[in-house]
């Protein structure tokens, strides 16, 4: 049976994607990898990748994951730097819900050369 792929929407299988990048194997190298490492982790309800990938200067003290909440896709539109060679970067993505969906811009930054999720603009 073949292994179904990652959540956030690469081929790979989770443990050959994001799950490394969650077990703390490995770290994502640009901006949209952590994205789609942070949405797989929404899916999977892991609260504390969440947190330790969150720029200390605007990480909350705790984050309280809706365990109903049922996320079925992300879609990244564009980004903006966020490769090895900068220390910046945007990724704009669409994650949708059963229910609805959220547009939003989100702010990375490296800190110690580990990409960190900033802020994020909803856009719609």
């Amino acid at each position: 049976m073949p292994t179904p792929p990652c959540p956030c929407g690469r081929s790979e299988p989770y443990e050959k994607c994001c799950g490394r990048f969650h077990a703390g194997t490995a770290a994502a190298p640009t901006a949209e990898a952590l994205m789609r490492s942070r949405y797989c982790a929404f899916v999977r309800g892991d609260a504390g990748y969440l947190l330790r990938t969150w720029h200390p200067r605007t990480r909350p003290a705790r984050l309280d994951l809706d365990p109903g909440m049922r996320w079925t896709g992300l879609e990244i539109l564009d980004t903006a730097d966020g490769s090895a060679f900068h220390a910046t970067g945007t990724v704009t993505f669409r994650a949708s819900y059963r229910g609805g969906s959220l547009h939003e811009r989100s702010r990375f930054e490296r800190v110690d050369g580990a990409w960190v999720y900033v802020d994020g603009e909803f856009l719609d």
